[in-house]
């Protein structure tokens, strides 16, 4: 589900940009505000750079924080959302045939049929049947829109694109 952390950079057992870097290095792509009653530029700059939404120094007004966790929230749901639609993509493109994923990332690229024909040795008709299935299966109207489908899929997991 969304979410967000509010973290104080001093805490008992962990500071909160270690508990930042440990979620980063686990894949937790929670949103974080720090609060810290004793501002440091240097921790600031560390924890921004490391995707902090927000960065507050003590006191700071309630409506301050509760808009820090406005944005922090509308982060996590986009984030999920770009999760879900990445995962939905992958899981159409794994019900491909082996040949049917080979055509559709040669098509991605923007291969011309008788180009992948050869690279595959394969007949372009055979292409062609092979394009019109993985369109199909992908539920993608033209080759420009599996592309926008595939690579953003493959570029972010550095995949086979």
């Amino acid at each position: 589900p969304p979410g967000c952390l509010v973290l104080d950079v001093h805490m008992p057992s962990m500071s909160g940009l270690d508990l930042q870097q440990a979620m980063q290095q686990r894949c937790i792509e929670l949103p974080i505000i720090f609060i810290t009653g004793h501002a440091d530029v240097s921790l600031a700059v560390q924890a921004m750079k490391q995707g902090a939404v927000e960065f507050l120094e003590k006191p700071f007004r309630d409506q301050v924080l509760l808009d820090a966790i406005a944005q922090a929230m509308r982060r996590s749901v986009a984030t999920l959302g770009a999760r879900r639609a990445h995962h939905a993509v992958r899981a159409q493109f794994e019900r491909l045939t082996a040949r049917e994923k080979e055509v559709a990332l040669c098509v991605a690229r923007g291969q011309p049929n008788r180009v992948i024909a050869q690279a595959l040795g394969i007949s372009v008709k055979t292409v062609q049947v092979h394009r019109q299935h993985v369109l199909e299966k992908m539920q993608a109207h033209s080759a420009s829109e599996l592309a926008a489908l595939l690579l953003p899929v493959f570029a972010a997991a550095q995949g086979p694109v």
